[in-house]
């Protein structure tokens, strides 16, 4: 934070300062002994600030600066707005998940959790044969080179399935603490629904590249939605942080250095591309919220 100016009376710091603000400038006023001074909160915006103030001392009088008090006083409030709205989120999530006996758990985030744990005990975590033909996208042993031929038969179940299945410990643990910590995040902040949804199409899309690109398989787990959430919480955090998701750089660096790492084929035979179409996704949706919201707040 830096002050570009000290100017001599209230009227002309305001409008300087409401200037500034519709320029996306983030800026404060503050009184020092009869004069006023405006403070720059970004140091990366300060050669910008002290061209439009040489402008404005200029011609202090012009349109532009005698209308940007208006704009200004829109924009507080709709920073208050959004400021209210997550607060308001957040008193909720925390009333919701205190029903739940207070660990903090969202009520689609614990039923998932609780099908990935039933389905690994069920099909002893992948070793069990019969099960796992009956939840993946399209059984190995009776592939006939149609394109999945149990789901064009009315099994439509398969196209969920595959997601609740893990192979081995390590696969459930490792896949079962990403979600409690994303799903809680994004039920908490944006509701079960938008939840379910993500998970929906982070879970049937990347398992339909892995199957178009590797054919059927004995392919399983969470990993793409949780990819998936990831890259949803990593572009909400960097371009809107009000919405309280995000993704601390520590933890998306792990999930990228566990990305690479699987790739080296040092964890055996992992899925991939459905990693990768995962988290493409979830980048992707969240760029779109963003756009979104800055189309409604227009």
């Amino acid at each position: 934070m830096r002050a570009i100016a000290q100017l001599a009376n209230a009227t002309q710091a305001r409008t300087f300062s409401d200037y500034l603000l519709t320029q996306k400038i983030l800026n404060e006023v503050e009184e020092d002994s009869g004069s006023w001074i405006v403070w720059v909160l970004d140091e990366e915006q300060i050669t910008e600030a002290q061209t439009r103030l040489q402008k404005f001392l200029a011609q202090p009088g012009a349109p532009e600066f005698q209308a940007a008090g208006a704009q200004a006083a829109q924009i507080r409030a709709d920073e208050a707005k959004a400021h209210a709205k997550f607060v308001r989120r957040q008193r909720a999530a925390q009333q919701a998940f205190a029903r739940v006996g207070g660990a903090g758990l969202g009520y689609l985030t614990g039923a998932l959790i609780a099908v990935c744990v039933l389905v690994a005990i069920l099909s002893r975590l992948g070793a069990d044969g019969d099960w796992v033909r009956r939840l993946v996208l399209a059984d190995p042993l009776r592939a006939d080179g149609t394109f999945l031929p149990e789901v064009r038969a009315g099994e439509l179940w398969r196209l969920v399935t595959p997601v609740f299945l893990h192979f081995g410990l390590l696969h459930l643990l490792f896949n079962m603490m990403w979600l409690f910590q994303l799903g809680n995040m994004i039920e908490a902040r944006r509701g079960p629904a938008m939840l379910g949804t993500l998970v929906l199409v982070t879970g049937t899309l990347p398992m339909l590249a892995q199957y178009l690109v590797s054919g059927p398989g004995f392919v399983g787990g969470m990993s793409g939605v949780i990819y998936g959430l990831a890259g949803y919480a990593w572009i909400l955090g960097r371009n809107d942080p009000a919405s309280g998701i995000g993704l601390n750089p520590q933890a998306w660096l792990i999930l990228l250095i566990w990305l690479g790492l699987c790739f080296t084929g040092m964890l055996g035979r992992v899925a991939n591309t459905a990693h990768v179409v995962g988290l493409l996704i979830g980048l992707g949706w969240g760029w779109l919220s963003i756009w979104l919201a800055g189309q409604r707040r227009r």
